[in-house]
């Protein structure tokens, strides 16, 4: 089943706790802390494979969670850090977040991209020993790692995609000009998903042609098939327009060129080659008149063919001029606009914070503390004392005070909260 879009949730793994441990051997006295620290949790990435061609692996797996870091040990033992989980997918997938943002795009065989970055883990309370803090008993929580819901979308990577309303005879180009297999029948939406043909033009060239379902009128807005597969003609260089020769040809042009115009991006713009076909039942003298009734309708420079994929008659015209604006559209250069003057914008730093009252509670954000209050063991009075201090060196308890915070008032960090 070819299956082009899924909504998946993505959980990289969790970091290890740091672990609070001393020694404890025979004649050593007071050996100190060893506990080690956790280890990073995994992270998911996405690979682009040439071995998928569809998402249907994500129809019924709905979840993917990467490794959780281990815990830190004794003798400073760092924990193992997860396995990263590497996520196979068709080459062309786009991932895109709940805001509409494009966190990955996949165009290259082996393409990886970090969906999904795994916490880090926690340090043990060997890390915190100094000259004055001997046997330090804090050891720090791993980080949780990335959690979020992005939409996959696969977009078809074709040279040529072949485009016409239903029964234009798509499918039945692509089986003569290459060794894809469509189904083929007499009847409308025989084409239920898009089909790939590698087409040879000459010894050196070689271009995928990409059969996109039948389109009709208002399908970019949803109607038959809908803008389902559209997208599939989006990172295509040339487009073919195949008009059944025996229907109104005008109005078949129309119809396809407008949702093409309509989609969210203009398609119609598209370099295109306009191709009548099953003309073998026609003269040369009815050819024309159809030719004559259709041209003023066309874009200067728009190339228009007769073409039979039963009797092959201009087959090798229409793959010559398919090579020919393949090839303009890969050397040409966006054109570039005016130059704009640079924005400068001073980094946000990490040590940044942000006290914001909301009734007898005091939230506090920004990334380092969130951080700091993440990694905390809330349970153990020292790790407490540690967040109280960093809360102290960083200045966020001179702006508390400075709000008016009163005993016993919350604070809140992240998702954690503690008394004043």
């Amino acid at each position: 089943m070819f299956v082009d879009t899924v909504k998946i949730k993505l959980e990289a793994g969790k970091g290890g706790d740091g672990a609070v441990s001393f020694r404890h051997e025979k004649y050593v006295d007071r050996g100190g802390p060893d506990g080690g620290d956790g280890g990073r949790g995994g992270d998911i990435i996405l690979e682009a494979s040439r071995n998928q061609n569809t998402l249907a692996a994500f129809r019924h797996k709905k979840l993917l969670k990467a490794q959780d870091g281990q815990t830190g040990s004794k003798v400073k033992r760092h924990g193992k850090s997860g396995q990263n989980l590497i996520v196979p997918v068709p080459i062309g997938t786009v991932a895109i977040d709940k805001t509409g943002k494009v966190l990955a795009d996949l165009t290259n065989d082996n393409q990886q991209t970090v969906i999904a970055n795994g916490g880090q883990g926690g340090f043990g309370n060997a890390h915190f020993v100094s000259s004055r803090r001997q046997a330090p008993r804090i050891a720090e929580n791993g980080e949780k790692g990335d959690k979020l819901e992005v939409s996959l979308e696969l977009k078809l990577i074709a040279d040529v995609g072949i485009v016409g309303l239903p029964n234009a005879g798509k499918s039945t180009l692509l089986s003569v000009i290459s060794h894809a297999r469509p189904e083929i029948a007499d009847y409308p939406f025989t084409t239920l998903a898009p089909n790939l043909g590698m087409v040879d033009i000459d010894k050196k060239t070689s271009l995928l042609f990409a059969d996109i379902p039948g389109l009709i009128a208002g399908a970019s807005h949803g109607k038959g098939l809908g803008d389902e597969f559209l997208r599939h003609v989006e990172r295509t260089s040339v487009l073919v327009h195949l008009i059944d020769v025996y229907e109104n040809v005008t109005r078949a042009y129309k119809i396809i060129q407008k949702e093409l115009k309509d989609y969210k991006i203009d398609l119609s713009k598209r370099p295109q080659i306009i191709a009548l076909t099953k003309t073998e039942g026609l003269n040369k003298k009815e050819i024309s008149a159809v030719t004559r009734e259709l041209k003023p309708f066309l874009p200067k420079k728009t190339p228009l063919l007769a073409i039979s994929a039963q009797s092959h008659e201009n087959l090798d015209k229409l793959l010559y001029k398919a090579k020919e604006l393949v090839a303009k559209h890969k050397v040409a250069k966006p054109k570039q606009g005016k130059k704009k003057l640079p924005v400068l914008r001073l980094p946000r730093s990490l040590d940044s914070w942000k006290v914001v009252r909301r009734g007898d509670k005091y939230i506090i954000s920004g990334r380092k503390i969130e951080r700091f209050a993440e990694r905390t063991d809330f349970d153990n009075p020292e790790a407490v004392a540690r967040l109280r201090n960093i809360i102290k060196k960083m200045g966020i308890a001179h702006e508390l005070i400075r709000q008016g915070i009163k005993s016993n008032e919350t604070i809140v960090i992240g998702k954690s909260s503690l008394k004043w």
